[in-house]
């Protein structure tokens, strides 16, 4: 199947009050869009093919939940240009994406937003991050690596505008923390295969992070797989050494002590 680009079928823009661009609500076509280990937009299972602008916009409304300001969202997108030609570069931009046919944008004179029926993968990630942190709702039974191993990759890992940077740290804090969480309940409802690989997702992000050292290291004691416990200690004893001359924190010290003499 062909990659269809922003250039077939292109139909000029209808104007509304203050001279923006109204794009039709309509979406009968499946949209998703991807920016999980980099960009990719699908119509009805067809990849299409944008330019980088149209790119950059879609990328950056899809990182925000809600609708926002024309204004910043030109301002943060060519943060080099003056308001008249940043204006200019958003209206080209949504004009393009009208190439597509019924547009996924809704515009208003004030704001911007994807329309919600879109499916993107970074938001199904961070619901997915906030429901383990909320702790109210029970794990499903079956967890698989592709699920756990998902949050191991970068939101738009080949992107450096600061607004990428400033989502891919959110993010960074968001699933290693999830992670943890989700390590540690799945060690309590001794699911203990799923729990390490949780942690060592979270470790995979973060090499020198305690508190994902730690979520491993607890499985094995649950499991009492003693010398698997030291092993994983021994690693980050020895990376924390060789990177940064420090040496694990006392109460991670103690805790493999302890278990190790018992």
């Amino acid at each position: 199947m062909r990659a269809r680009t922003s250039g077939e079928g292109l139909a000029a823009p209808s104007e509304v009050a203050g001279g923006s661009t109204a794009i039709a609500s309509a979406l009968p076509e499946l949209h998703s869009i991807r920016l999980i280990d980099g960009f990719e937009c699908t119509i009805d299972g067809e990849v299409v093919e944008l330019p980088r602008g149209c790119q950059r916009l879609v990328a950056f409304l899809a990182l925000w939940e809600r609708p926002v300001l024309r204004t910043f969202v030109s301002g943060s997108l060519w943060p080099d240009s003056d308001d008249a030609h940043s204006s200019a570069c958003l209206r080209s931009s949504v004009w393009r994406l009208q190439s597509l046919g019924p547009s996924f944008v809704h515009v208003t004179p004030m704001h911007l937003a994807l329309d919600p029926r879109v499916e993107i993968d970074y938001r199904e990630a961070v619901d997915w991050s906030r429901t383990v942190l909320a702790g109210t709702d029970p794990l499903p039974v079956v967890w698989t690596m592709n699920e756990i191993s998902g949050l191991v990759r970068e939101v738009l890992p080949d992107w450096y505008d600061e607004w990428v940077q400033q989502a891919r740290e959110r993010f960074r804090q968001l699933r290693l923390h999830a992670l943890e969480q989700l390590c540690a309940r799945l060690t309590s409802d001794r699911r203990y295969g799923e729990a390490v690989l949780a942690g060592l997702a979270a470790v995979a992000i973060e090499p020198l992070r305690e508190s994902a050292h730690r979520s491993v290291i607890e499985v094995h004691l649950a499991e009492h797989n003693h010398v698997e416990a030291l092993r994983q200690y021994r690693r980050y004893e020895q990376l924390l050494r060789v990177q940064l001359s420090l040496r694990p924190s006392a109460e991670l010290r103690e805790r493999v002590g302890a278990a190790l003499a018992g």
